[in-house]
């Protein structure tokens, strides 16, 4: 299942809802069985190293339910009015989601506009994966 404007759009309203002023983020992740799960992240503790990303929560949840992740999104705003923005995955995120595979959907976003977005696989953003030499 690729990353559509359904999953980009549950992640925003997650943003929406949970931050309606401010900056904040969120993320949608579909499952092999179609569920939609939604998670934010912890980014104002006092201390950095207990932040979470935003996909974190997402991923905790098809651990517990037993589903397999199939595409992700993740969204960000740094203020009210500022446009909503597409993050890929960081290096930690992408380590987390190659549980189920290097062939999972992430948005990532285009080329010259950061608030549009393509859907590129976990392998295609690293092609020289370092678990794949192990396999």
């Amino acid at each position: 299942m690729n990353v559509d404007q359904n999953l980009v759009d549950a992640a925003i309203k997650l943003l929406k809802s949970k931050f309606p002023i401010g900056s904040g983020g969120a993320a949608a992740m579909y499952t092999k069985s179609g569920k939609v799960l939604t998670s934010i992240g912890i980014e104002d503790s006092p201390n950095d190293s207990v932040n979470l990303c935003y996909e974190t929560g997402c991923i905790l949840e098809a651990l517990k339910l037993g589903e397999e992740i199939v595409a992700t999104v993740c969204v960000y705003r740094e203020t009210t009015n500022s446009p909503i923005l597409i993050l890929t995955p960081c290096g930690i995120c992408q380590e987390r989601l190659r549980i189920w595979s290097g062939g999972i959907f992430a948005a990532v976003p285009q080329k010259g506009d950061s608030s549009k977005w393509e859907s590129r696989t976990l392998d295609e953003l690293e092609p020289y994966y370092w678990g794949n030499v192990l396999k």
